[in-house]
């Protein structure tokens, strides 16, 4: 059965995280990804935070499954003809450059259309291509600052902090993800295609738009509250056994699960006590109730504590470290941690696609070794002959 996305080429243009993230969800999603490379280091990623001398780094190989390598250099004329043969034959590209860095190479959107006017140019930017702070280069936490993620994040003493989770990068990736697939289903319309850009910023933005609206119903900037979720009780993380530190599970307790969570914790005396009998009534009363709570956890690991709880309806998760995610049953039972094996590594493990769809489920194939595809797809989108490409590489143009 072919893939959701099958027959649409994509053109990665991208480096690091954001672009890449794109672009592998899409090629999880059965679009042919062509990453597009210089010749001599390709996407800078491949050395970046490199743990192995003889191989692509983690960083890159986590990010660039599912494609295919092709490496032009952009400043040759022949390079950038074969490129406007690529373009010609594709749906999409995808490069998050500095900004102006592909019209200085006559490579920009209104120099593109004209070779392929059903062309989706997408952008990625950490300001985006027009405001005042437009020509600003940006990373991970410069979006999250600027987007306000990080005056949200932490405990009240402590500072500004900042998330690991990609919301900057790998939240971009996703909003372009699906910036894409409108455009391309815009095409079906109207024949053409157009130019699609997301910011960093932006995206962070809209990521944390219910503080935002906490923001306007407060009448003052959300402060920082730790862990703790609103104003509910069990509303956080409690301390579990033996007593690690990632040895504590996230309690979330609704009204109607006080029962029944009373009862999971060997307490249904709670369940008639006046000072706990309602929401406002457990957080006024939260400095009698904590202990409680912390004590049973304390008790038990944060596996069990999450499976006595989860059985009785109650929300609960542990914190899981990154080793016992790469562990994790359940992942691995949906696909979710895959293994993979690279030429130069071996097998390493890696996220899945996380959208699953009946009838085309993802299958992740390992990344691509650098120009590792650039003859076959040379000779099959410009019909370039083998002993072209030999002087082609020899003149440094792929």
């Amino acid at each position: 059965m072919s893939a959701a996305l099958s027959g649409i080429r994509i053109i990665d243009m991208t480096h690091n995280q954001a672009g890449p993230a794109c672009t592998q969800i899409l090629a999880f999603l059965g679009a042919e990804v062509i990453k597009l490379e210089e010749p001599k280091g390709g996407d800078i990623a491949r050395r970046n935070m490199r743990d192995r001398s003889d191989s692509d780094s983690l960083f890159f190989l986590v990010l660039n499954a599912n494609k295919r390598s092709l490496t032009l250099n952009l400043k040759s004329d022949r390079g950038k003809a074969l490129f406007r043969q690529v373009i010609a034959q594709s749906d999409v590209l995808v490069e998050n450059f500095g900004p102006g860095a592909l019209d200085r190479l006559g490579l920009g959107y209104d120099a593109l259309k004209r070779v392929n006017p059903r062309l989706v140019y997408a952008t990625i930017k950490g300001f985006g291509t027009y405001g005042p702070n437009a020509h600003f280069k940006s990373f991970e936490p410069i979006a999250q600052a600027m987007g306000g993620a990080m005056s949200v994040t932490g405990f009240p003493d402590n500072p500004p902090t900042y998330v690991w989770p990609a919301i900057g990068d790998s939240g971009t990736g996703m909003h372009m993800a699906i910036g894409i697939l409108a455009a391309l289903q815009q095409r079906h319309a109207t024949g053409k295609g157009q130019h699609v850009e997301v910011s960093m910023q932006d995206a962070v933005v809209n990521l944390i738009r219910i503080s935002l609206r906490d923001h306007q119903r407060n009448g003052a900037p959300n402060p920082r509250t730790g862990n703790q979720l609103g104003r509910t009780v069990p509303g956080t993380t409690y301390p579990c056994a033996p007593g690690g530190p990632n040895d504590y599970v996230f309690i979330f307790a609704q009204q109607q699960m006080w029962p029944a969570f009373a009862r999971t914790i060997e307490r249904p005396d709670l369940v008639e006590d006046s000072r706990f009998a309602t929401e406002a009534a457990r957080w006024e009363n939260r400095a009698a109730l904590e202990p409680i709570i912390a004590e049973w956890t304390q008790a038990r690991t944060k596996h069990e504590v999450m499976r006595l709880l989860g059985d009785a309806g109650v929300p609960c998760g542990a914190c899981q470290d990154t080793g016992e995610v790469l562990a994790d049953p359940h992942l691995k039972a949906r696909d979710m941690i895959v293994d993979v094996d690279y030429p130069t590594r071996g097998t390493y493990q890696t996220a899945g696609c996380p959208i699953k769809l009946s009838d085309s489920p993802a299958a992740i194939t390992r990344p691509p070794l650098l120009g590792e595809h650039t003859d076959d797809l040379l000779e099959a989108l410009c019909g370039v002959d083998p002993e072209e490409i030999a002087r082609l590489r020899a003149d440094g143009v792929i």
